[in-house]
């Protein structure tokens, strides 16, 4: 690391206490200090480098981390990220407390704001307790199962197009590949397929800079750098959807843009302009990266187990369809097991961020007002306890009777109020685009191979998941389902 980033990582660092002491002007008390006569423990830990504290490790080796700290400490620990303390959860128990929040105490607004607030604010997950609750009941109606047939039918054909451009070889970069097509997927299906010419490049481009935004080490809106082009691209999108809305209030698509500006809860509350907007750039964002993150580690997966390919490609064939249909979602066994494989082992949102509002405790441990949480589903699902083996991909283990696992063993969707809203079009997307992969081609990656990961949303290829791609005979004649 240069002394440039160190540099601007210190600085990060002071500028987020200096943030924390201005909004709790006596600043938080000390985890590790819980109140004379409470009862309670403190929350083992260490801030980790000056003014660094843990930032970079976390953003370098995320499961590493957490696991040398488990050693050291338990579970439950404190650690210093981006000048602030933050509580890391990584046991089942712990996570169902949080995640389920029956006192109110945790806020999913207060914990998202500071990492990800300037591009996503005012989106399902950035809202709390009974506001959350009043989005929820509308946004609900956008994932009917009429409405998620709808969306397949949106999505099937633009699949078919765009991986018939895949061109095979020896270094297909997959993961590439594959984030471009649901990208350009995704526009068309929650935006609608009617953009002008260029418009959904500047789409797709905005997008990305402001999900990288929420990513930036140097949170400042310096000239050129990622944050600022996070909150350019945030306001891109901010002003197309507003431009759109008018149109997409007067007709009657099938895009989720169309189906937000119409869904009204059972009480016929609606969502106002201002809310569609927030939800149309929040909802792009969870869907897209956590399906191409799923899709990405699972089709690795299937590359370095030609046995697990060819087991889901016969049963693929044996459905005699091209295009899966809702129905046919449940006739795929197999993939569903490797599905849930990989999201235990890639857990796509990697921790479930909240604040804590008062003084509170968390297995009997003092976490005081206006901490960090981090409910860290990630490493928690690579524990050794309640997953034996937890670094080997093994999907038979979903065979067995979860009865004995701990309900929050298994949490890729989060829990409670603000379980993922999108999960079943999330696993629809996935299996719906490995179906047809499967249909078309082959693939493998040299003995010996190791993706190497980056923390984006959750664990992503850093190297593009380079493999050799080869396409396999024309299916005779299927019919699309």
């Amino acid at each position: 690391m240069n002394a440039s980033t160190w540099k601007n990582a210190a600085r990060l660092a002071r500028h987020g206490a200096a943030a924390l002491t201005s909004r709790y002007p006596s600043a938080p008390r000390s985890l590790a200090d819980p109140p004379a006569g409470s009862g309670l423990l403190p929350v083992p830990g260490d801030g980790g480098v000056p003014y660094v504290g843990a930032s970079l490790q976390l953003l370098d080796d995320p499961l590493g981390f957490f696991r040398g700290r488990e050693r050291r400490y338990g579970p439950l620990f404190w650690c210093r990220a981006l000048g602030r303390e933050v509580a890391v959860v990584g046991d089942p128990a712990g996570m169902e407390q949080v995640l389920l929040d029956r006192e109110k105490v945790f806020s999913a607004k207060g914990g998202w704001d500071f990492l990800i607030g300037a591009f996503f604010d005012g989106g399902i997950l950035l809202r709390d307790f009974e506001e959350h609750l009043h989005h929820r009941r509308i946004m609900q109606q956008a994932f009917t199962r009429p409405r998620l047939i709808g969306y397949l039918d949106l999505i099937n054909p633009a699949v078919t197009q765009r991986l018939s451009t895949w061109q095979p070889g020896e270094d297909f970069t997959l993961f590439d590949a594959t984030k471009k097509m649901l990208l350009e997927t995704a526009t068309e299906v929650f935006v609608g397929a009617d953009l002008a010419p260029g418009q959904a490049d500047r789409l797709e481009r905005a997008f990305i800079d402001a999900v990288r935004g929420g990513q930036a080490l140097v949170r400042a809106p310096l000239p050129g750098g990622v944050w600022a082009r996070g909150l350019r691209g945030r306001r891109v999108l901010r002003e197309f959807f507003r431009e759109q809305l008018p149109r997409k209030r007067s007709g009657d698509g099938a895009d989720l843009f169309s189906v937000l500006c119409h869904s009204a809860s059972a009480e016929g509350h609606t969502f106002t302009d201002a809310d569609i907007v927030d939800h149309m750039i929040f909802v792009l964002m969870a869907a897209h990266d956590t399906s191409t993150i799923a899709l990405s580690m699972l089709a690795y997966h299937l590359a370095r187990d030609p046995q697990w390919q060819d087991r889901l490609r016969a049963e693929s064939q044996a459905l005699g369809v091209e295009h899966l249909s809702y129905p046919d979602l449940d006739r795929l066994p197999s993939l569903d097991l490797a599905f849930k494989e990989t999201l235990r082992m890639y857990s796509p949102v990697s921790q479930q961020m909240r604040e804590a509002l008062r003084d509170t405790e968390i297995n009997g441990h003092y976490i005081p007002a206006g901490t960090l949480v981090a409910a860290s589903s990630y490493p928690m699902m690579r524990r050794s306890g309640p997953w034996p083996d937890p670094d080997r991909w093994d999907p038979t283990r979903f065979e067995a009777d979860a009865a004995s696992r701990h309900r929050f063993a298994w949490a890729p969707f989060g829990g409670g109020a603000h379980k993922c809203i999108g999960l079943y079009f999330g696993g629809m997307t996935v299996k719906s685009v490995l179906h047809q992969m499967l249909l078309r081609y082959r693939w493998t990656v040299p003995d010996g191979y190791e993706v190497p990961l980056e923390i984006a949303t959750g664990p992503a290829p850093a190297d593009g998941l380079p493999v050799r791609l080869e396409r396999l005979p024309a299916p005779a004649d299927l019919p699309v389902g």
